[in-house]
């Protein structure tokens, strides 16, 4: 009996050394209890190959069932992308525990190797999507998703041998197909995919110009990694663009409506100080006319005017801008098209709201000296608020800082001075005519 149990571990040993990619597709079709007593008493070096052929999610149920020891050397002996393809299909306490095991050295790497750039395809994407081989049937393909039971998925997708990324089996096929089928008869082309690196805006240009529910993330070699659901990105950009219209004035993304005042206080505070010192930096430009502001009041009436106008166009511009750079319409490359062509509108909208406010300030004093001040700095303003709309946000995508957290405010500062000057100015150059 020993004998015989001794000849049958020879056998296994010589099929998973020869024959890899066969015992993968065995073992994928077997119960991971009736595997696993012929998997742990074999070397890390048998079961490598065996590893690399196995699909991530098999191979990770297999790896949280063997030895210590065993799971120690397989995850060490793996190549670095693989080990993390088979980690990623764990829960954060099971890759901890399993990293813990490892030697330091290996544990940084994989450690480094996983965190992928915030915001990145890589952190978007499930990886507990599970992957098919095109010889599976559809039977079989339908008992392995009621095992796995994930709602969200929308396309089965079949890799080779390698990991590499087949092709796509669209559940609807799924559900109408023969039972014996295989899987490979219902597939069709990928449509897109994505590196793990790639920002999330591209992922939401690649969603939009394809009308997809699901993309799948691949590296360099075409191994499929995961699955980026297009639910999970929407509410990904829902998040996001919440946290803009917050940092935008200068609260914190991280601050909710039921945090505590003193945390609020906190986040706040110092772009509070940075607006007071813009403030006040207008408010010296205001200072140098002050003697023009003395002798005619009705300066200071009409100075808000121009300022919120100004500041309204240039918001415009800001809001319009941002959208572009968000949405992929434009780089910064563009920023000369984009500035010339905002610099062009706030001309216009110049012009005509001159004649709106013209006619309402002769109304108002009677005065077509104030009529000629008001109307020429209100051009002025509008240009100037347009031009700043558009070059900043572009300028602080150029230095790498995101134009959702300060533009708002340098916006406001530009056109305060820019407003204040452009009134303030003309009105000394043509006091005689006040």
């Amino acid at each position: 009996m020993t004998e015989t149990a001794a000849l049958v571990d020879k056998l296994n040993q010589r099929f998973l050394q020869s024959f890899p990619a066969d015992a993968a597709e065995y073992i994928e079709s077997k119960k991971i209890d009736e595997v696993i007593p012929l998997l742990k008493n074999q070397s890390a070096a048998i079961l490598i190959p065996v590893w690399e052929k196995l699909m991530p999610r098999i191979a990770a149920s297999l790896t949280q069932q063997l030895p210590a020891s065993l799971c120690k050397d397989l995850l060490t002996g793996l190549a670095p992308d693989r080990a993390i393809q088979v980690l990623s299909q764990m829960s954060d306490t099971q890759v901890a525990e399993k990293l813990a095991q490892l030697e330091p050295a290996v544990n940084r790497e994989l450690s480094r190797l996983m965190s992928y750039p915030e915001n990145s395809a890589g952190r978007l994407m499930d990886t507990r999507v599970p992957f098919y081989r095109g010889a599976m049937s559809v039977a079989q393909a339908i008992e392995s998703l009621r095992g796995v039971r994930l709602k969200t998925a929308r396309s089965l997708f079949l890799i080779d041998p390698e990991g590499r990324l087949e092709a796509r089996v669209l559940m609807q096929d799924l559900a109408l197909a023969d039972p014996q089928e295989t899987l490979s008869a219902l597939s069709e082309p990928v449509r897109a995919t994505i590196s793990p690196l790639a920002d999330k805006e591209e992922v939401a240009t690649i969603f939009a110009s394809r009308t997809l529910f699901d993309l799948p993330v691949v590296d360099i070699n075409g191994v499929l990694l995961g699955i980026i659901v297009h639910a999970n990105l929407l509410q990904t950009v829902q998040d996001d663009t919440s946290a803009d219209i917050q940092t935008m004035v200068g609260a914190s993304k991280e601050e909710r409506a039921l945090s505590t005042p003193l945390f609020a206080v906190k986040k706040r505070m110092p772009w509070l100080q940075i607006n007071l010192l813009t403030a006040f930096l207008a408010a010296s430009v205001v200072g140098i006319f002050e003697n023009t502001i003395a002798q005619f009041t009705a300066l200071a009436v009409l100075l808000p005017v121009v300022a919120g106008q100004s500041g309204n166009a240039g918001a415009q511009a800001l809001a319009v801008t941002m959208r572009g750079l968000a949405l992929r319409e434009i780089t910064i490359r563009d920023w000369f098209t984009v500035m010339f062509k905002e610099v062009r509108a706030g001309l216009l909208n110049g012009l005509c709201i001159a004649v709106t406010c013209g006619i309402g300030v002769f109304v108002w004093s009677g005065s077509l000296g104030l009529v000629a001040v008001i109307s020429l700095s209100m051009v002025l303003a509008m240009i100037a608020a347009g031009f700043a709309g558009a070059v900043v946000p572009i300028t602080l995508v150029r230095l790498g800082q995101d134009p959702a957290q300060s533009s708002s405010i340098i916006l406001t500062t530009v056109t305060d001075i820019a407003g204040f000057f452009s009134f303030l100015g003309i009105a000394t150059l043509l006091m005689q005519f006040l």
